[in-house]
């Protein structure tokens, strides 16, 4: 039997033939679409800012899936399983599968100061369950350059859309919280990375185009990993209003793991990539 999206792992191919059969929840298919067109369309006549993204879900490149609460238990622990799962099959799919996962909206609107909570309520739930160590090489503290968020042993970018923005639309999603975690492999994988000049026209270009989709100056909090001055922590959720946004990095990161096993001794559900 085909796994539903809500709760497991699943291609482009799926998520969009579940939606288009009505096999998956309303709020799935709001997501997928919203998503879908955000990242193939264009805004003030210029296309999505990152191109890498943009291609990705052209060629039906990333893997999804969806969570039932941003606060429930049971949900997070789903996440945590499938983005174990994740990690462990990505790049037999594609070099450039992120994980693109989207969360049932709350049933009464947030501020964007409770978005940015929100957001690190996950992150941290997924750190305290991870059952893998936190790597040697990244530090503990966010405010250090090389500080990433990790889970798996894996250091990832996870950047966020949510319903709060007004201006900058290329974060903006009408339905609810949007995570698209990327290993840094994949960054690595596409040559992007600050340290050469592909990675240096790349950001060039994308900010280029972000200042004529968005139609304001890219944020000031933009920046590159390793980079001094510039910090990773603050560029997953970029503010609209400066005074919602956290005047530190609200997660308390230790390398002790595990502390807790319920990742370790789950039962492994969503194991597989449904490719019906």
């Amino acid at each position: 039997m085909s796994q539903p999206v809500v709760g497991n792992l699943v291609n482009q191919k799926t998520i969009t033939a579940r939606v288009a059969a009505g096999d998956a929840p309303d709020w799935v298919g709001q997501h997928w679409q919203t998503f879908r067109d955000g990242l193939l369309g264009e805004r003030n006549e210029t296309p999505f800012p990152c191109f890498f993204g943009a291609e990705s879900v052209r060629n039906g490149d990333p893997l999804y899936t969806a969570v039932p609460s941003m606060t429930d238990k049971d949900a997070l622990l789903g996440l945590g399983r499938t983005l174990l799962h994740y990690l462990e099959t990505y790049e037999d799919h594609s070099d450039r599968a992120s994980l693109v996962t989207f969360f049932r909206p709350p049933k009464t609107p947030l501020s964007e100061a409770e978005y940015h909570r929100s957001l690190w309520h996950v992150l941290q739930f997924l750190h305290v369950h991870d059952p893998e160590p936190w790597p040697e090489d990244i530090p503990t503290n966010p405010d250090d350059p090389h500080w990433e968020f990790s889970f798996g042993g894996e250091p990832m970018f996870p950047t966020c859309r949510a319903p709060f923005y007004d201006d900058r639309r290329s974060r903006y999603c009408p339905v609810g919280l949007e995570i698209t975690f990327q290993p840094r492999a994949l960054f690595g994988n596409l040559d992007v990375t600050a340290d050469t000049s592909a990675g240096q026209h790349a950001r060039e270009v994308i900010q280029g185009r972000l200042e004529d989709y968005d139609g304001v100056c890219p944020h000031a909090d933009l920046g590159d990993w390793g980079v001094e001055g510039d910090r990773e922590w603050v560029q997953y959720m970029l503010s609209e209003d400066d005074r919602a946004m956290p005047d530190e990095c609200p997660i308390t990161v230790t390398r002790d793991h595990p502390k807790s096993d319920a990742l370790r001794d789950a039962d492994p559900v969503g194991a597989r990539v449904d490719n019906d």
